[in-house]
């Protein structure tokens, strides 16, 4: 299983059971529509919540949590950091969590590299990233930083599976018209192990 699968089963349990700071719901669907056609008419995005240095920020950590590959784009591809501005502003109670996330993630640069994260290098990115990553491996020192990266992480998935390029990701193709429905092919029935009920 490859990070996308992973991050895909992430991203399906978190708007199952709820994330860290809010819940998917119909008013978030909407501004991220509406976030997506001020996108696809070109204009430029004007942040409500992140300052500049925020948003850069905020830009790095998701495509390294969903980077482009041969399927899909990227997160900021698909308009991730539009929706968690969004997010922040249709929810305060997640503004603190995330403006004290992202200033722990660059707090721990320069005190580990001596520079912002967007500054620093891939391997310590990846460094900083991985001691946070895997709860169960981090120092309890880091609890913070894993408990903000873990919200950060549904967020970025939330946000990336409801886009429309997430749900091309996922090839999901029930809210398509079928003028005829022939039943479940014979190879799933077989591979499911049922018959026909007659």
């Amino acid at each position: 299983m490859n990070r996308r699968e992973s991050l895909k089963l992430l991203s399906m349990s978190a708007l199952a059971s709820g994330f860290t700071w809010t819940v998917f719901d119909v008013k978030a669907a909407q501004g991220l529509k509406e976030t997506a056609a001020r996108a696809n008419q070109s204009l430029s995005f004007e942040p409500a919540f992140f300052t500049p240095d925020e948003l850069q920020l905020v830009n790095v950590l998701v495509d390294l949590i969903i980077p482009a590959d041969d399927r899909s784009g990227s997160a900021t591809d698909a308009g991730v950091p539009e929706f968690m501005d969004f997010m922040m502003t249709d929810r305060p109670t997640m503004q603190l969590p995330m403006r004290g996330g992202l200033a722990w993630i660059d707090y721990q640069c320069d005190k580990l590299f001596d520079n912002a994260f967007v500054d620093c290098t891939d391997e310590q990115r990846t460094q900083l990233l991985d001691s946070i990553a895997y709860p169960d491996l981090a120092a309890p020192e880091d609890s913070q930083g894993v408990a903000f990266f873990n919200s950060f992480r549904d967020l970025t998935a939330t946000g990336f599976w409801s886009s429309q390029m997430g749900v091309e990701d996922l090839q999901y193709i029930g809210n398509t018209f079928v003028a005829e429905w022939e039943g479940c092919p014979e190879e799933i029935k077989e591979q499911l192990g049922v018959s026909d009920v007659e």
